[in-house]
């Protein structure tokens, strides 16, 4: 069954709430932005809101910050963003709080917003009903664009669904459906990679993985957990 997407809402006019995944590599010295593609790939979904007439905003976490860290500030990121927009990207100091309701209300249509990281409030990982209620209130619809967090139970990706209608966008949707293809009825042979830092946050889609899969291909930084398990000195 298709999710709903962004194509089924009326946005013309509305504020909406996009939650986007642009935690991309800084360099740690100038905060340079080393790749940008996560951010590239929400291009499609916000030049469609912009295009239907919506007043973006538009939300993201950066790294790991214990708190507030000028150094995991979204603000070199609205100014990239802009670049790829080709247009003034307004910024917001915080996710939540007067100036971010301030900038939200204030949108004209088509124009877009971007919010500080949402993880300098520690909220936003606890998924404190009360800070999804803050950021719900800045909009009134959401689209859930950030694939690479969805597995996640946050303010942001879960919380604030209850106080808003919910869509996906169509990063999203494209991920959904290619993961459905290959999850539900693949065809054979059929092999499989996986990578990325952590082993933990992916165990359920191994065990799945395993059960339909003729090859399994292990990279990125989890490959180091099997080679140590292998007896291999890492």
């Amino acid at each position: 069954m298709r999710k709903k997407s962004v194509r089924d809402v009326d946005v013309a006019g509305k504020r909406v709430f996009l939650r986007a995944d642009f935690n991309v590599p800084l360099d740690p010295v100038s905060g340079r932005i080393l790749d940008d593609t996560r951010i590239r790939a929400t291009l499609p979904t916000i030049e469609y809101l912009r295009e239907k007439g919506a007043k973006t905003i538009v939300a993201s976490h950066l790294g790991r910050p214990k708190g507030r860290d000028d150094k995991l500030s979204l603000g070199p990121i609205a100014q990239r963003l802009g670049e790829l927009l080709e247009t003034r990207v307004q910024f917001a100091d915080d996710c939540i709080g007067a100036e971010a309701q301030r900038l939200a209300h204030g949108l004209a249509e088509r124009e877009v917003l971007l919010l500080e990281n949402l993880r300098f409030h520690p909220e936003e990982e606890g998924n404190d009903p009360e800070f999804a209620k803050a950021l719900a209130s800045l909009a009134d619809v959401y689209v859930n664009d950030a694939f690479g967090t969805a597995h996640r139970a946050h303010a942001s990706t879960e919380g604030i669904t209850k106080y808003l209608p919910a869509v996906a966008g169509f990063l999203m949707e494209k991920e959904i459906e290619f993961l459905s293809k290959a999850a539900i009825n693949p065809e054979h042979p059929y092999a499989a990679i996986i990578g990325g830092a952590k082993i933990s946050t992916k165990m359920a889609v191994l065990a799945h993985l395993l059960e339909k899969v003729d090859k399994l291909l292990i990279g990125g930084g989890m490959a180091n957990t099997f080679l140590k398990a292998e007896g291999f000195a890492v």
